[in-house]
This record gives C-alpha cells, sequence and structure tokens, in this order.
C-alpha cells in the first residue's frame, strides 16, 4: 500500500461538494475519558467520588474534594485485537500503541477565614485522551457484487462531458479540475469511466447512461483498513467547596482530532465477459479539528458514607478540515487493458462544523471509612442530536435527517469498587455502553470490565490497572454501491501506569 499524502509531489484542489456521513458524525461525538489507572480500575465510575484528575475531567466539581494540591501523569498501553468475517472467511489483526494519555494538575487554595462557608477554592489544568484511533483490519472473500457497482452508482445520470478528459488533459489535471468544478461524486464517475470499467451508452457529450465492463458473476475481494490518530481536549477547571458538603466546578475544554486513514480494495475475477479481471482501488482521508464545550458539575456529601454527583457535558462545537487522495489500477482481457489512474491530487474539502450531543451523568457513592468505596455511574447523551452545520445547507440537513433517523439516545452504566489494606488498594470494575445507533447488528453495544492496584507512598502514588472491552461491529466499505459489510468482533485491552503526587 502506497504511502498517505504525498504532499511534496501532489497537486492540491478545493472541491466543492461535501463527503461527510453518519460515519464521521458517530466518530467525532463518541469517546471517553481514558484517564488515570485508578479512575480505569474502577471503570471510570467516578462521578461522585473526585479526589482524581480524570475524575475531575468527569465532573469538574471533583477537584474540590482534593485536600492539598495534586498532579498525576498516566500511560496507557492499548492493544486492539480485530476478528473479521467477510462472506464465511475469518481473519485476524491486532495493533498495539503506548501513547501518553493523562496529565493534570490542581492548585487548592484554603480559605483562612474560619468563618466562612466557602471552605476553599481550586484551579486546575489537564490533558485528557478520549479516544485512539489507532486500528487495523483485513477482509477477504468472495463476494456477487463488485466494485464496478460503486463507480455506476456515481456515474449515472451524469453527462459525459462532465465525467471525462478533455483532449491534451492529463489524468491529473483532469481529476483535479473535474473536482473543483463538479464535486467528489463526478470524481469517482471519472475514475470508473478512465479506469475502463466504465462504457457510456453512447459516446456523445450528452450521455448519462454507463454499463459496466465487469460481468456478471463472483468476485474475490480483498479489503485492507489502517487508521491512527487521536481525540483529546485541554480543560481549565475551577471549582469551589461551600460549607464543608457541597462542592461545585466548571471546565472549560479546548478539543482537537488527529485523523488519518487508508483503504485498499483488490478486486478479482475470471467471469465470461469480463473485459476488466483485476482491480485496485485506495483511499486517503486526513482530517484534522478543533473544537470547544464546556461542563458544570457538583457533588454533595449526604453525611460520611454517601456521595451524590451530577454534571453535564454541552455539545462540541467542531470545526473539521479534510483532505483526500486516490489511486485506481485496473487490469484485464488477457493483459491488453491496463489503466493506472494515479492523479496524485491532494482534494482539499471546505471545512465543516459538527455539533455533537450533549450528555448528563447522575452518580452515588458509598464512602466506607477508609476501607473502600462503591461507585455507580449513569450517562445518557441522544446521538439522534448530532448534526452538520450550517444546517441551512442542503447537503448537510440531508445528512441531518438521515443521523435523525438512525441514531437514538444510548445510555451508559458504570460501576467500581476500591478496598484498601495499608498501602495497598484493589479495585474493580464493569462498564456497559449502549450503541449510538438503532440497528444494533450494525454497531453494538459495549461491555467492559476492569482491575487495578494501587499502593501509596505517602504524598507519592503509583496505580496500575487493566482494562477490556468488546463490541461487534459491521463495517460497510463504501457508502454506495459496493456496500457489503466486513463483521467485526473488536477487543480492546488496556494497561495503564499512573503517578500521582500531592504537591
Amino acid at each position: 500500500m502506497k504511502k498517505l499524502f504525498l504532499f511534496s509531489t501532489s497537486l492540491m484542489f478545493v472541491l466543492i461538494s461535501y463527503g461527510q456521513n453518519i460515519s464521521d458524525a458517530v466518530r467525532y461525538s463518541t469517546g471517553e475519558i481514558q484517564g488515570t489507572a485508578r479512575f480505569r480500575a474502577m471503570s471510570g465510575a467516578f462521578g461522585a467520588l473526585g479526589g482524581d484528575m480524570s475524575a475531575v475531567s468527569l465532573n469538574p466539581a471533583g477537584s474540590a474534594i482534593f485536600n492539598h494540591s495534586h498532579t498525576s501523569l498516566s500511560i496507557s498501553s492499548l492493544n486492539k485485537d480485530n476478528d473479521t468475517n467477510y462472506f464465511g472467511n475469518s481473519n485476524n489483526s491486532s495493533n498495539s500503541t503506548i501513547d501518553l494519555n493523562q496529565l493534570g494538575a490542581a492548585f487548592v487554595f484554603k480559605n483562612s477565614n474560619e468563618d466562612s462557608l466557602w471552605g476553599k477554592f481550586v484551579i486546575g489544568l489537564s490533558y485528557e485522551q478520549l479516544q485512539n484511533y489507532d486500528d487495523d483490519f483485513f477482509a477477504s472473500g468472495t463476494s456477487n457484487t463488485s466494485i464496478d457497482s460503486y463507480f455506476l452508482a456515481n456515474a449515472q445520470g451524469l453527462r459525459l462531458d462532465e465525467i471525462s478528459a478533455f483532449d491534451g488533459e492529463t489524468i491529473s489535471q483532469a481529476y483535479g479540475d473535474i473536482g473543483a468544478v463538479y464535486g467528489f461524486t463526478h470524481q469517482q464517475a471519472f475514475l470508473g469511466y478512465e479506469s475502463f470499467i466504465l462504457e457510456p451508452d453512447s459516446n456523445t457529450d450528452d450521455n448519462t447512461s454507463y454499463f459496466s465492463n465487469i460481468a456478471p458473476g463472483d468476485f474475490y475481494q480483498e479489503y485492507s483498513y489502517a487508521a491512527t490518530g487521536y481525540n483529546g481536549k485541554f480543560s481549565v477547571n475551577a471549582a469551589v467547596q461551600y460549607d464543608k458538603n457541597i462542592h461545585l466546578g466548571i471546565n472549560l475544554n479546548s478539543h482537537f482530532i488527529n485523523y488519518e486513514r487508508s483503504t485498499y480494495l483488490f478486486e478479482e475475477n475470471n467471469n465470461d465477459g469480463s473485459l476488466i479481471n483485476e482491480v485496485g482501488f485506495e483511499n486517503n482521508l486526513y482530517t484534522t479539528g478543533t473544537g470547544f464545550s464546556f461542563q458544570l458539575g457538583g457533588i454533595a456529601k449526604l453525611n460520611e458514607t454517601i456521595r451524590i454527583g451530577f454534571s453535564y457535558d454541552s455539545p462540541i462545537w467542531y470545526t473539521i478540515s479534510e483532505e483526500t487522495t486516490q489511486y485506481l489500477a485496473t487490469y484485464g482481457d488477457g493483459g491488453d487493458i491496463s489503466r493506472v489512474l494515479n492523479p496524485q491530487v491532494i482534494n482539499i474539502f471546505p471545512d465543516y462544523k459538527i455539533q455533537t450531543p450533549a450528555k448528563i451523568t447522575g452518580s452515588a457513592a458509598l464512602v466506607l471509612n477508609k476501607r473502600g468505596i462503591i461507585s455507580f455511574d449513569y450517562s445518557r447523551k441522544d446521538y439522534s442530536n448530532t448534526k452538520f452545520k450550517p444546517e441551512s445547507d442542503s447537503y448537510f440537513a440531508s445528512q441531518n435527517n438521515i443521523i435523525n433517523t438512525n441514531l437514538k439516545a444510548a445510555n451508559t452504566y458504570r460501576i467500581g469498587g476500591e478496598l484498601r489494606h495499608k498501602q495497598l488498594s484493589f479495585r474493580g470494575g464493569y462498564r456497559f455502553e449502549e450503541s449510538p445507533y438503532k440497528d444494533t447488528s450494525f454497531y453494538g453495544d459495549l461491555k467492559g470490565f476492569s482491575l487495578g492496584l494501587g499502593y501509596s507512598f505517602g504524598n507519592t502514588k503509583l496505580d496500575l490497572a487493566y482494562e477490556n472491552s468488546e463490541r461487534d461491529i459491521n463495517h460497510q466499505l463504501y457508502q454506495v454501491g459496493l456496500t457489503n459489510s466486513a463483521k467485526i468482533n473488536s477487543t480492546n485491552s488496556n494497561v495503564t501506569l499512573s503517578l500521582s503526587m500531592a504537591l
């Protein structure tokens, strides 16, 4: 597979049309606080507890629980295993990464006026990774649908003179100009026509109907998917303690996205009548984004044992930039037909905006003196409220309608516990996250468990956590035409090590 985005040798063209869809909306609307080892060992059930930098990222009132200034740093190792099934053929792939996934500090300022009800004020700064996009899988099998259906779906109804090169025009020039003037759909039709996959019914400029040079039958296909990147946030926190038992806080968050994806489809056939017997089709995407959100939260100590918490996460208002490159090669008819289309053109799409859904979290915890903790969190997030903007744009309006039809409100349940013995802490947790899709066979619910250990050296603590989660996904190869799905059972295993200190 070729390297992604050869900027030094590529031309750049701004496309006038959009290519965003429901998959992009879900990708940037999902995510979770990966956090410290203590936080992860209890499956993130920290909304009513605080006293941990990742708990502050979940509920901003959590920093007011600190008695002293505090800092922590966490390193996490992620291993992702994908078992893929495509038309009865199974493959397995694995990917491992190591990241600095959390870093933060909270500074506690105690009120020297003992008569005041305001006990302390806290300022915090933190970085949290919300999502690791590193992923890859390989699918292979025999289908009765060819990649020609993708190019036909894009070409039908388009004029031939709008999807073909002028005399004397290079492939790069034509591909770039067609994208700049007509958009992405015309580019795909251009690739299909210039690669000899498509033929017009009549060789006239006003022709709008096409047929395929690939004959019906069986098609052996190999599909490779590789992605990398991350979604994270920087937060500024402020919290106060009132009357010893009430804690209130706010987070102001700056979000950032960096995402790269490459897919490659190889297809071959020996069907009678096929002029094209082999196709190789590569698509590369590079995405960056920035956003803003805020969080409000509170924690109340009802007595020495019971704590309750509530937090509100605003929508994230993202601005997204995307660039793509493509490559297509076809071979056939005993070697007489060979066509390689490598435009080396970077398609730059207009920036667009996504508003993710808001989230509410309710929490309760039992603090059993210094012996242990039992904690429970419930969150709700309505993914059907995800929106592309501006909503007045006709394409975005249609995508928002698809989102509203196919996505739903999803609940998340987390329970965690901690048992302490002298300097040692033993932890465990369980979480269940509902799918954002109404059709859970397309994107399933997530189930996970966690375990962990901690050791206190006094003002310094060292924590270790193991977390495992599993989800079933049907990955659709393309949005139109070749809409076959690879069935993936995805298992994530995380090991996180954290160092925290009271300052």
